[in-house]
């Protein structure tokens, strides 16, 4: 069976306001063995709900409603969706009551416009919620002459994954044939999305059971695969065998199967290596340190590092030379090793990372332009430096830069 969701609020269509209960409801259709094939997000307005109600209505064997069940003049989805399913509404007595004894046990007098919560479509069972005042509702029946699962629920999060819980989860199991979904992600790291595609396209298409989506992020691209089938063994197995075929094809590029990133990677090479790290980092500001403490348990191989951004303190905490710096610019091959090797010298770690570079928007020049930067991994067999010149704004150079400091701590450790 397939699935869709419509979130319901006119707040979900600015910039202040995220959409996560779609995110919880995928995941939880999901494992129930139902494919979630659209999500939409239509504002307050009753001739848009009625019109999204309606094309759900018309593809999707499953659709559920989240918000718009509150007391107000613009919480319009039981109205909506009884006008898309040509329904009546009816108060129901019980609701009201509970509704105006919830308000008396705390000292309030309830506002008439909290009747609305009490209106019920022909036909649906009432769901109730025990964490607010909008019961949910649920409705099945045939439309346009196929069975349908229509489901209202609170807009709250923490309404709406309780009520699901303790009241959908099991309704929706008794009705969705049995099936497995399974899925698989392989990330790689500072590999170009159409690179990619190029070289595991003729694998990932000789799979037509399996979708396969590409993702791609600041020096990172992901592939998701996903497949159903009768047994979870037998889905799990299918995906499996399209990411190993396209593992194979990408080789030490792709630095995760299962989900991790890849600061724990690099953190999980460094504890089986028994190795230790420290940086130097200039443009980065702390950006590569933050990343790499970001993983719980990083004491155990970052034993610290320096953020150097003066050309003084690249000389007094990296022990960069100053006549260096003075030569070549502290954006430059030299002075990345330097910081690499300096750092690793005062801190006494395996491994010293440095980065230099020209972050922008300002700063560049004709010969070091913004985006220009210089990656260096220092080691007891030597130092390798890697030169990138990263587009876009300063937050995406800094990002991809630090993505490739990493990248280069886990090729050194492999």
């Amino acid at each position: 069976m397939n699935a869709e969701i419509i979130a319901v609020g006119s707040e979900l269509l600015t910039p202040y306001r995220i959409d996560t209960n779609s995110l919880y409801l995928t995941e939880q259709l999901n494992q129930l063995g139902a494919e979630v094939i659209f999500k939409s997000v239509v504002g307050d307005n009753q001739r848009r709900l009625v019109a999204a109600a309606q094309h759900a209505l018309h593809r999707s064997d499953i659709v559920i409603f989240s918000g718009g069940l509150g007391p107000t003049e613009d919480d319009l989805t039981r109205e909506a969706v009884a006008e898309a399913l040509g329904l009546g509404l009816k108060r129901d007595p019980d609701i009201l009551k509970r509704l105006e004894e919830r308000f008396a046990a705390r000292g309030w007098k309830m506002a008439s416009n909290n009747a609305k919560q009490a209106d019920v479509l022909e036909g649906a069972t009432v769901l109730p919620n025990a964490n607010g005042t909008a019961p949910g509702q649920w409705l099945s029946g045939k439309f346009d002459g196929r069975e349908r699962i229509v489901v209202l629920l609170p807009g709250p999060p923490h309404e709406l994954k309780a009520l699901f819980e303790a009241e959908v989860r099991q309704q929706l199991q008794a009705k969705v044939p049995p099936a497995f979904l399974a899925t698989r992600v392989l990330k790689v790291a500072m590999l170009g999305e159409s690179q990619v595609d190029a070289r595991v396209a003729p694998i990932y298409k000789r799979y037509t059971d399996v979708d396969t989506t590409i993702l791609a992020g600041a020096g990172e691209i992901q592939l998701h695969f996903k497949t159903c089938a009768p047994t979870q063994e037998a889905a799990q197995q299918r995906v499996d065998e399209v990411a190993g075929a396209v593992e194979d094809e990408l080789d030490d590029a792709v630095f995760s199967g299962a989900g991790e990133s890849l600061e724990q990677i690099v953190g999980y090479w460094l504890q089986m290596r028994n190795a230790t790290l420290a940086v130097a980092e200039s443009c980065t500001g702390g950006l590569l340190s933050e990343r790499i403490t970001s993983v719980s348990g990083s004491s155990r191989y970052f034993l610290g590092g320096a953020v150097v951004y003066s050309n003084e303190l690249k000389t007094e905490l990296a022990g960069v030379p100053a006549e260096m710096i003075e030569r070549h610019g502290a954006v430059s091959r030299e002075v990345a090793a330097a910081l690499a090797e300096g750092i690793r010298y005062r801190c006494e770690s395996t491994l010293g990372a440095g980065i230099t570079g020209v972050a922008g928007p300002n700063g560049g020049t004709a010969e070091k332009p913004v985006g220009l930067v210089f990656h260096a991994v220092a080691s007891d067999s030597g130092t390798e430096v890697i030169q990138r010149n990263f587009p876009g704004d300063r937050k995406r150079i800094r990002q991809l830069a630090t993505t490739m400091a990493l990248d280069m701590v886990r090729r050194k450790l492999m």
